[in-house]
């Protein structure tokens, strides 16, 4: 168990600090056959699938963005799902729809799904003290030792880790209030848990130790069982499986680099074991159909479901990062900013809609269903400049206006970025 926490500090090193090597990006167009029917946006209205080509080749062109693979689903069933771009700047290697991306945050809102089934199956009950389900106190463990002395650890739950109310930051070693690297590294609880949000990686993980005692099973074990098989995807996982190695993606910082990981690989960490919080992998085609198996209601009951999509907390911070900070607003009410069961909800003009991004050094992600409807869109990309065009890719694509995009700082690359 101490093994399994301890090695959180190696997806935390991961997170920061890479070196760069590469040569300027070199976008191209989309990477799929172009007979796809066209696509309905959420105002009923059709976009060919050739103007979608046009205009996401063009964004990507402008904003010198690597590359990117996008799927739209109508229907609740993927209608569109392409590629454009290069998956290394460096090889100049296409990206297609089955090149394996990393899905950074992607993976908390699938281990939220896992987590559902242990509730169905009560394995798992939402509002038992985490600490219950463990055989020693959480500061006995090496990599909560720093909560010895504040009992409130004892108040975190499953509900809290996946409505991020644990009070934790999102990583240790990201200072409070900057989220820049602290050396200190010290865990520690900022705010009594459940009172408010505040995202945090590190609840996810508490989590995972919970989850993993309470089965005997690691969430690589539990997601094949309970999902991946069941969805019928085949190229996605929280570990690096080695027929991967013929078809991946690398991140890119904003100049178009190829990232260096801390543990060496070019723009991608293989690993080795699993971390709820970030380390899975997949392909936008593997990624649509999982959405689509989501959005049809498969895998849980419709009563588990709705839980899982019901608010838990009202949001009020001005930004999502950094996440400890006493600034609010209220610019995100009249949408009812909320986050549910490992997923952020918002309510607009086309109904309720749940949504989850991916964020890391050289990769930015972003997936918002809207169920009422049943239209998604998921955007992946290999290139820190890929949050720049999420607005306009949601509202020219799909006519998504309502994602709090100021919120998530996702600042047109054409437009001043916002203070932090």
């Amino acid at each position: 168990m101490i093994k399994a926490i301890s090695l959180l500090m190696l997806f935390c090193s991961v997170f920061c600090g890479p070196s760069v090597c590469a040569q300027e990006a070199t976008p191209l167009g989309a990477h799929a056959a172009s007979n796809n029917p066209p696509i309905k946006k959420l105002d009923g209205s059709l976009l060919p699938a050739a103007a979608a080509d046009s205009i996401i080749s063009q964004l990507v062109q402008d904003a010198r963005v690597t590359g990117l693979c996008i799927s739209v689903l109508n229907d609740n069933q993927p209608v569109y799902t392409k590629a454009f771009g290069v998956r290394n700047n460096r090889t100049k290697k296409l990206l297609d729809t089955s090149t394996i991306i990393y899905c950074a945050s992607f993976s908390k809102s699938i281990f939220a799904f896992l987590v559902m089934h242990l509730v169905e199956e009560n394995k798992l009950s939402l509002d038992t003290p985490l600490y219950r389900y463990l055989d020693k106190p959480l500061p006995a463990c090496q990599s909560y030792k720093d909560l010895a002395g504040d009992d409130r650890w004892k108040l975190i739950t499953a509900r809290m880790c996946l409505s991020h109310t644990t009070g934790f930051p999102n990583w240790r070693q990201m200072a409070v209030n900057t989220d820049a690297y602290d050396t200190a590294g010290k865990l520690a609880i900022y705010f009594t848990p459940g009172t408010r949000y505040a995202y945090s990686g590190e609840g996810i993980q508490l989590l995972q130790l919970a989850v993993e005692h309470i089965t005997g099973q690691t969430v690589q074990q539990l997601a094949d069982e309970k999902i991946f098989r069941p969805a019928g995807i085949y190229r996605t996982a929280y570990v690096w499986n080695p027929a991967f190695d013929n078809d991946y993606a690398v991140g890119h910082d904003p100049d178009g680099f190829v990232v260096y990981r801390n543990d060496g690989n070019a723009g991608k960490t293989k690993y080795t074991v699993p971390y709820a919080a970030g380390s899975m992998v997949t392909t936008i085609s593997d990624y649509s159909r999982l959405i689509a198996y989501i959005m049809q209601g498969n895998g849980l009951q419709a009563s588990t479901r709705a839980m899982m999509l019901t608010p838990q907390i009202r949001i009020h911070s001005t930004y999502q990062f950094p996440t400890i900070t006493p600034d609010t607003t209220s610019e995100n009410n009249a949408i009812q900013l909320s986050y549910g069961l490992g997923w952020g909800l918002f309510t607009g003009r086309y109904g309720s809609a749940f949504f989850k991004e991916g964020h890391d050094e050289g990769w930015r992600n972003y997936n918002v269903n809207f169920p009422d409807k049943k239209t998604s869109i998921i955007i992946m990309t290999n290139s820190a400049n890929g949050e720049s065009i999420f607005k306009e890719l949601l509202e020219k694509i799909i006519g998504d206006t309502d994602t709090p995009w100021k919120w998530e700082r996702y600042t047109p690359y054409n437009q001043t970025q916002p203070h932090p």
